[in-house]
């Protein structure tokens, strides 16, 4: 599987989620919780395959090596920022205006991603280097998730 294709349907999925959460009030507290649930889950799971996998191998070349710094500085941001909403009251004001900054920065950094980074990559990764590092996206994710539900 090509590393870039999993990242970006990845992407698409939590874009997804974004917009649902996005689209509710404050007094849509259930399904705030349970999208923010979604939410949260997509974005430690992603994050976590991109921190162990994927980041490692791009900061080895020059080219990648100052977006890949960048990104592990975004990553911290939006943790920090989903931590705060997940103890946070659903239907408060205050989590709605964080809920936009969080989503303002995942969109930069999906945007980043896809644009700058990938792009870099490309020019110091094979073919066989992006597939293969896809594989061990793939198989990370997947720990993960049954990490997490078991």
């Amino acid at each position: 599987m090509n590393a870039f294709t999993l990242l970006k349907d990845d992407h698409e999925k939590v874009a997804g989620i974004l917009e649902k959460i996005d689209g509710t009030t404050e007094r849509a507290t259930k399904g705030r919780e349970e999208l923010f649930a979604q939410l949260k889950n997509e974005l430690d799971v992603h994050a976590r395959i991109e921190e162990e996998i994927l980041y490692p191998v791009l900061e080895e070349y020059e080219e990648t090596r100052a977006i890949s710094l960048e990104a592990y500085e975004e990553h911290a941001l939006v943790k920090q920022l989903l931590e705060e909403l997940a103890s946070a009251p659903k239907d408060d004001e205050q989590w709605t205006a964080k809920f936009t900054v969080l989503k303002e920065n995942v969109e930069h950094h999906v945007e980043e991603e896809e644009g700058e980074m990938f792009q870099k990559a490309r020019k110091v990764l094979s073919e066989d280097e992006i597939e293969e590092l896809g594989e061990r996206l793939q198989q990370a994710k997947q720990v993960q998730k049954s990490a997490m539900a078991g």
